[in-house]
């Protein structure tokens, strides 16, 4: 697909331009029910069921949060306490994005408009899109949509809002799972995997892969 039809570029927020700190805090809160040596394997579990919470019927962000917490402390079996999800929710509006992104967005907002698809309530995104460093055409929101990132349907929001079909589209994600498979499975024209190391990528998805947002100029000429 030329790069001339192209549209809008549309981004995944969280991980791939926001440093999302969801670990940092958890390790903080469960530093006295976890041991240190066994964190990155809970925290594992909980990446899994925060993406399992998602797969369903739309509810807010924060219960997302509250769930996905509460089902690994009981597979893992320690206390489950409403205050550490709570914490994770409270801090998210606070975090700005990873070093790469201000330089590289703002030079790509200078081809192509810029665009949010965020799984994200709409009280907390705003305040971690105006961290990017760069203008946003618009933001879009799971709570918007009604449903979240990989399904289909916050995707098709995307588009309708929007007035364009898939073939306008360079959708930008670190994640293959919540993003890239889907981007690919509806036909979106470029698909970006930016390579933070959140999960693996596969090759037969269709992507280009950039180390950092740094590299997303060059992939519009610029």
């Amino acid at each position: 697909m030329s790069l001339s039809q192209i549209r809008y570029i549309t981004f995944d927020c969280y991980g791939t331009l926001t440093n999302f700190r969801v670990g940092d805090v958890t390790r903080e809160r469960l530093a006295d029910r976890i041991d240190a040596g066994a964190i990155e394997a809970f925290l594992a579990d909980f990446s899994a069921y925060r993406f399992d919470e998602v797969l369903g019927a739309w509810k807010p962000y924060p219960e997302v949060l509250h769930r996905s917490l509460e089902r690994t402390c009981k597979r893992w079996s320690v206390a489950f306490r409403a205050e550490d999800a709570q914490a994770i929710v409270e801090a998210i509006p606070s975090w700005g994005p990873h070093a790469d992104v201000p330089a590289g967005l703002a030079r790509a907002a200078e081809k192509l408009p810029l665009v949010a698809l965020s799984n994200a309530s709409d009280s907390q995104i705003q305040s971690n899109v105006d961290k990017l460093g760069a203008p946003f055409h618009a933001v879009l929101t799971a709570e918007q949509a009604q449903a979240y990132k990989p399904r289909f349907r916050a995707f098709e929001y995307m588009f309708d809002t929007l007035g364009c079909g898939p073939e306008h589209v360079m959708h930008v994600s670190s994640s293959l799972r919540y993003d890239l498979m889907t981007a690919h499975d509806l036909h979106i024209a470029r698909r970006v995997f930016v390579e933070r190391g959140h999960g693996p990528g596969n090759p037969a998805y269709g992507y280009q892969a950039i180390r950092d947002i740094g590299g997303l100029p060059g992939l519009l000429g610029l």
